[in-house]
Formats: structure tokens, C-alpha cells, sequence
């Protein structure tokens, strides 16, 4: 899955395949400007900062049980969200520090270091990432993606993918060559 933000007309939380169907609003109510999303992918949970509202939240991959993890002012000048055990990570843009904030309890908020100036924040460690399964956009015998000729993207599951082309080209009846 896919998982964006947007705050055009109507201020939303979405998910959708990889292809770009399916396309799901999980929050679209007292939300108005979420900048900034982090996925626990282990129990499946949606981080959001919103600037406007000045709150983080979190919602499941579904939309359900959401609540709020913290709420204030210091929110307004966030930026970049990152998840990683018990904490959420994320950069104050007013003061230049990272800021850790432990998601089960919201009060707790340290500063853990400064730099000059950041937008975006990620949490890398050092522990093996689980081996992916197959999937259908594994490459087949002649080195192509899913058997497409330009780009695969993975569909509804795993096992399943949808072909496209680069600009210019047009999808073949076969609905995995470009011309």
C-alpha cells in the first residue's frame, strides 16, 4: 500500500495500491493540514503531524481507533515524522532540534540534538530487515520487471502487479509492452 496526505479542499489521510488503485480515504474528519506521516508497519498504525491543528494522531491501516498522541503549539513548527519502537521522531524547524516523543504517551518530549536545518526525517538501524517474499514484480527470465517492458507496480496484493509505460509510450494490448 501507498499512504499520502493532502490538505487541498478537503484535508485527508489516504492509502491506495501501489498502481494507484483502490484509493481509500482513512481520515477525512477534523483534519486540516497534515504535513507530515510515518507507518508502524508491524502493527499497522498511521502517524500524522497536522500543523494547523497543531496535533500528532494515529489512526490503523483502516481508519479505526484514532487518537491523539500529543497536542500544542510546539506541534505548529514540525516538520518530518519518523517511527521507530516507542518513539516518534521529528525536526523543529522554530528551535533546529529532533525532537523524540513517545507515542504511547504524548507528554513526554525530548530534545535530542540541533542541526542547521532539516525538512525530512528517517530512522535507519543496524538489525536485518526481514527477507521480502516474491512478488509479481520480480524480474522474469529476459531481466524485465513482472514481464513488463518499462515499469511495474505491485497491484491489490503481492501476487498480483499492473504495467505502465515512461511518457510517450502507450500500453500494448497485451498489457505489458510499451510502443
Amino acid at each position: 500500500k501507498l499512504f499520502f496526505t493532502d490538505y487541498g479542499n478537503a484535508a485527508k489521510v489516504e492509502r491506495c495500491d501501489m498502481d494507484g488503485m483502490n484509493r481509500t480515504w482513512i481520515v477525512d474528519s477534523k483534519i486540516e493540514q497534515p504535513t507530515a506521516l510515518a507507518l508502524d508497519l508491524i502493527n499497522k498504525y498511521v502517524y500524522w503531524l497536522d500543523i494547523y491543528l497543531e496535533s500528532v494522531e494515529v489512526v490503523d491501516y483502516q481508519g479505526r481507533r484514532r487518537q491523539t498522541i500529543t497536542k500544542g503549539r510546539q506541534i505548529r513548527h514540525l516538520c518530518g515524522l519518523a517511527v521507530f519502537e516507542n518513539y516518534l521522531y521529528t525536526f523543529n524547524s522554530d528551535n533546529l532540534s529532533i525532537l523524540r516523543i513517545n507515542r504511547y504517551n504524548g507528554t513526554d518530549v525530548q530534545p535530542l540534538a540541533r542541526l542547521d536545518n532539516a525538512k525530512e526525517i528517517r530512522v535507519y538501524q543496524k538489525r536485518p530487515q526481514a527477507a521480502a517474499r516474491s512478488h509479481a514484480c520480480e524480474a522474469d527470465p529476459h531481466g524485465m520487471p513482472g514481464g513488463c517492458s518499462h515499469t511495474c507496480l505491485l497491484s491489490s496484493s503481492y501476487k498480483a502487479r499492473t504495467c505502465r509505460c515512461r511518457t510517450g509510450f502507450i500500453l500494448g494490448s497485451d498489457g505489458r509492452s510499451c510502443k
